[in-house]
């Protein structure tokens, strides 16, 4: 399992990252954000047998060992508010966008008409 697949979806306010982790519990994934711009996903599938189990295999395809992906995040991403979960297979990261700032209105001030004031000639 050197590598999962990860789908990445940009909604209005968020952008959505979607794992497949079939077989793996919460605590075999590890979420994580590095250098305030990257979005680190790892974790680790084991096989089941224990260590002392007299095991042989005939075919292998489901693929062990660990997986990282990685994904530089823009600069609109708030990364005090990153969630994660996962549910039948799937690990779903929210990463939510900060908002665009207002922009810039003008302001109109009112032009004062000035009386010019006449003095003698």
């Amino acid at each position: 399992m050197a590598n999962t697949s990860v789908d990445v979806k940009e909604l209005p306010a968020c952008y959505v990252f979607v794992a497949d982790v079939p077989g793996l519990k919460n605590s075999d994934i590890k979420v994580q954000i590095e250098n305030d711009s990257i979005l680190k996903i790892s974790g680790e599938r084991k096989r089941e047998d224990g260590p002392n189990v007299d095991v042989k295999y005939v075919r292998v395809e489901r693929a062990v060992g660990k997986f990282m992906r990685k994904f530089n995040l823009p600069a609109n991403a708030n990364l005090e508010a990153v969630s994660a979960s996962c549910q039948d297979g799937l690990l779903t990261v929210t990463v939510p966008k900060v908002p665009p700032p207002e922009p810039h209105k003008p302001k109109t001030f009112d032009v004062q008409v000035a009386t010019a004031s006449v003095g003698p000639k």
